[in-house]
């Protein structure tokens, strides 16, 4: 199950696009996912409908920032250029940080944001966009494997045999190489998924989607201008 040329290269506008249709679903399921769940708990606990809803939101939104952090600290040891170029680089294998941990902590880190971001959707909505992010981050990875197995060889399949794909292991896998993370241009380079975390907990805190929206465009914003610097770095590389 590997991803085509096509969908590597639009991977971003791609994943904009299953959260878009999945939020676009409350014009048929108008019960919002966090919402729904708190009602299925709520018989079975002494909190309030209410309590629960904001409990499980602010537990979205811990997810949103902890995928956040975890993709900053890959992209300082991967470098940002690498991880928002549209073309699949597989010349070096990196096995530092958080990748001594697990395999794909960037694709790790999509999928704790879709957890966290997705209970702001609709129960419908929430399931599109879990299901959606997850099977194309499969296919991402799956293309990732097999490029990295086949220039890398024999030392990429032993690290396929050491460190796990998705579930990270609790001790770190592999030693430390000596690389150094650089954080300035990771920061500036997840600024995107910094904004996702900021508006999950902007909504969380007022439950107004007003601020959610607007701290949206911010990171929108951000992540065009990362990308512009990614691409202007690999031009005068």
């Amino acid at each position: 199950m590997r991803a085509s040329d096509f969908e590597f290269r639009y991977r971003f506008w791609i994943i904009g696009a299953i959260f878009w249709i999945g939020f676009s679903l409350y014009s048929v399921d108008h019960l919002n996912a966090a919402a729904s769940l708190a009602n299925w708990i709520q018989p079975h606990t002494r909190w309030s409908e209410d309590i629960l809803a904001r409990s499980l939101l602010a537990i979205g939104a811990f997810l949103a920032i902890l995928a956040a952090l975890l993709r900053t600290w890959a992209t300082s040891f991967l470098r940002t250029e690498v991880v928002h170029d549209a073309s699949l680089h597989s010349e070096r294998l990196v096995a530092d940080g958080p990748y001594r941990y697990v395999r794909n902590p960037l694709y790790l880190g999509t999928t704790l944001l879709t957890l966290g971001m997705g209970l702001m959707a609709s129960r419908l909505g929430y399931a599109v966009i879990v299901f959606g992010i997850m099977l194309f981050d499969l296919r991402l990875i799956g293309r990732e494997e097999a490029e990295l197995t086949a220039s890398q060889g024999e030392s990429y399949r032993k690290y396929l045999a050491t460190v796990p794909r998705l579930f990270p292991s609790l001790i770190a896998r592999l030693p430390r190489s000596g690389a150094r993370p650089h954080w300035s241009q990771a920061f500036q380079g997840e600024g995107f998924f910094w904004g996702f975390a900021a508006a999950t907990v902007a909504f969380a805190i007022t439950l107004n989607l007003r601020y959610f929206w607007i701290t949206l465009v911010i990171a929108f914003a951000l992540y065009l201008w990362a990308y512009s610097s990614a691409k202007k770095k690999q031009q005068s590389a």
